[in-house]
């Protein structure tokens, strides 16, 4: 998924500061993600994992759907269950 401005809502900029998660690491996971799932919730809604360096490899998860030419975030957290 790699066109469109990426835009964060209210809750994921909240979470990413609470989270110590880097907005780059976000772009970087939906841009370049190393794996993509289908939300199964949610058919509108998009998983995407990444392993990020600078946290020891740990899998950030970014929950994204698209809206428009926009990649709206939802939230991003480390998942704990992901594993390579």
């Amino acid at each position: 998924m790699s066109s469109g401005r990426i835009a964060l809502t209210r809750h994921a900029a909240t979470m990413l500061s609470e989270r110590g998660i880097e907005r780059e690491w976000v772009e970087r996971t939906v841009i370049s993600p190393d794996h993509l799932e289908n939300d199964p919730r949610h058919a509108d809604t998009l998983w995407s994992f990444r392993a990020i360096p600078e946290r020891g490899g740990r899998f950030l998860r970014v929950v994204h759907k698209l809206e428009g030419n926009e990649i709206k975030i939802i939230t991003a957290f480390f998942d704990r269950a992901k594993r390579r």
